[in-house]
């Protein structure tokens, strides 16, 4: 019958429709522009205080929203060890290297740099993180993560007005720095020593 072919026909589409279909959630909810209820830091704290969020999770509060940290695999961790020892030599006694710990660029976002090179002590210091005006120099060390970080967190340090940033590329062994952040605007820089980060030079992107 035709009315019946007709039918099948449509189920057929309709399948090979849904076969295809995006559902992952945050691809959806970014073909329409609704509102969303962001986080603020205190917020954010509160679901700490609250056992929702625990010590393993590895989450970070950027524009109000909690974004899963990368995993930290063997050669990220190699060198971070590397970067610590370096930092610790070159500027202990003159600022404070913090590592792996968050920083406040407002309320709504309090990301957590691989490294931050601050004023010691900070203003507000015990009772908040470091504040843009405080930090010398910020690092993220990236492989899964630089798009991310080379964009977004790039850009939401530069509007803070954070006034150095590094970012170490794991992915071809090279380094991009930026002095006075701006997306789009960044120096390469490269290791002379296979990542022993003991030497510097700077070079053209």
């Amino acid at each position: 019958h035709p009315a019946g072919a007709a039918l099948a026909r449509d189920r057929t589409k309709l399948a090979k429709d849904a076969v295809h279909m995006d559902t992952a959630p945050d691809d959806i909810m970014t073909r329409f522009p609704v509102p969303r209820h962001r986080l603020t830091r205190r917020d954010y704290y509160r679901l700490g205080e609250a056992g929702i969020l625990g010590e393993g999770d590895r989450v970070e509060l950027l524009e109000g929203q909690l974004i899963d940290m990368s995993p930290i695999g063997p050669r990220h961790a190699i060198i971070t060890e590397n970067l610590t020892e370096l930092l610790v030599r070159a500027f202990g006694g003159r600022a404070g290297n913090r590592c792996q710990l968050p920083v406040v660029l407002d309320d709504g976002s309090e990301p957590q740099p691989d490294f931050a090179l601050v004023r010691r002590p900070w203003r507000g210091y015990p009772q908040t993180h470091p504040e843009p005006g405080d930090i010398f120099l910020l690092i993220e060390v990236s492989d899964s993560s630089l798009d991310f970080d080379r964009t977004v967190k790039l850009e939401l340090y530069a509007r803070a007005g954070v006034r150095e940033v590094w970012i170490v590329d794991l992915t071809p062994t090279g380094c991009w720095c930026t002095g006075v952040p701006r997306v789009g605007d960044m120096v390469r820089w490269s290791a002379s020593t296979a990542w022993g980060c003991s030497t510097w030079r700077r070079c053209r992107a």
